[in-house]
């Protein structure tokens, strides 16, 4: 099952490090990150686990919950995060999912077997609160993820779908953003951008973030 952008996501109830989880009634009226790793007791994933447990603030001003899940049951998740708080130095503070039996990382596709046969990639999903994909990142096993830049494209996502703008190259929360193509009207964008714009081209129109 192929999920692209704008699909709501498969629901399931799957065990996990903080009970038993319904994917759907979890996010709530929520965003959600739901995040794979390849396997626990590895290197890269423990610093990944580490980074977001760290960030886990981040995630909550961006009205945002996290979760994990690998191919490992529950019962090696909760031995793992002990050494994850030791060397990362915090506690785990998000649900990781138990996943031996693939029902879950199928249900995703995380499992891509000519980049590793019997474990997830590491795919993170942006999901909205109406359940609906927003963004897919994937990364092979070996390479960790930059957490900021997923921070970063909920800002974007989140501002975009307030106001009439896109977010450029290198964007970040407070930058100058885009106003879409589809806005034309001058009385209008005087309406919709009273802090003004700059025009490089009829289809390039630069204006402060609106919401700030």
């Amino acid at each position: 099952m192929t999920i692209l952008l704008g699909d709501v996501v498969p629901d399931f109830e799957q065990d996990s490090t903080e009970g038993k989880i319904h994917f759907h009634d979890w996010i709530g009226d929520q965003w959600a990150v739901f995040f794979s790793h390849p396997k626990d007791f590895t290197p890269v994933c423990t610093t990944e686990l580490g980074v977001v447990a760290k960030l886990k603030s981040e995630f909550a001003k961006r009205n945002t919950k996290v979760i994990a899940v690998s191919v490992d049951p529950v019962e090696d998740h909760k031995r793992w995060v002990g050494d994850i708080e030791e060397t990362q130095g915090v506690a785990v503070n998000f649900p990781i999912l138990g996943d031996p039996d693939r029902k879950v990382s199928n249900l995703y596709e995380m499992i891509h077997p000519k980049a590793a046969e019997s474990v997830t990639v590491r795919s993170v999903f942006v999901i909205d609160h109406n359940k609906k994909l927003r963004a897919s990142i994937t990364y092979p096993p070996s390479t960790g993820r930059n957490f900021e830049e997923i921070l970063r494209v909920i800002d974007s996502l989140q501002l975009t779908d307030n106001y009439k703008v896109a977010t450029p190259v290198n964007w970040t929360d407070g930058g100058d953003c885009i106003i879409v193509p589809s806005i034309k009207d001058p009385e209008e964008m005087k309406r919709l951008f009273p802090k003004g714009w700059k025009e490089l081209k009829p289809y390039l129109r630069v204006t402060p973030q609106p919401n700030k």
